[in-house]
């Protein structure tokens, strides 16, 4: 397990949330490292190279696609608060969504066939922002649970069908 990201809080503010895209997410970017893997020792054996120089040039190119993998899921943390969400992706070049809770209007997540079946999804956040960015949280492990926490922090559970917040009193 990763441990927690270190996250500058409010006062009163807390974590809620706080995780990597699920390892699961990233078979398909493993699988298609295998596939050039075997290419590149296909076309290393038809060259003229030994077994030993097609065995590196697989276990190379296999090794990097582990590397690459396992940095990009590492790389990025989405993080919910009582406040906020928020997206960091990178290591040495940073780029960070944020957005308070207050702006989110609806919370979905959309699962394909492929992601159903390794128990994966996208959950998409609709903010009150512009279109400009797309905040979506890729490849979460149990995404409906994500969904479920976002209604819990803004209060979207107990606010019934006139929006996020506290609950109107009857009549109003």
């Amino acid at each position: 397990m990763l441990r927690p990201v270190t996250f500058n809080l409010s006062e009163g503010e807390e974590i809620i949330f706080q995780g990597h895209p699920s390892w699961r997410a990233i078979i398909g970017f493993y699988l298609k490292g295998v596939g050039v893997a075997i290419v590149l020792g296909v076309i290393a054996k038809l060259i003229g190279a030994g077994g030993f120089q097609v065995f590196l040039v697989v276990l190379v190119v296999i090794a990097l696609t582990v590397l690459i993998g396992f940095i990009r899921r590492v790389a990025t943390v989405y993080t919910i608060t009582t406040r906020r969400l928020n997206i960091k992706r990178g290591i040495v070049q940073r780029e960070v969504q944020e957005t308070r809770l207050e702006r989110v209007q609806n919370v979905n997540y959309n699962q394909s066939v492929y992601q159903r079946l390794v128990r994966i999804g996208d959950v998409d956040f609709d903010t009150a922002a512009s279109g400009d960015y797309d905040f979506i949280f890729y490849g979460v492990a149990d995404p409906a649970e994500v969904v479920h926490r976002v209604d819990q922090a803004t209060g979207a559970n107990v606010a019934g069908s006139h929006g996020l917040g506290e609950p109107q009193a009857p009549g109003v």
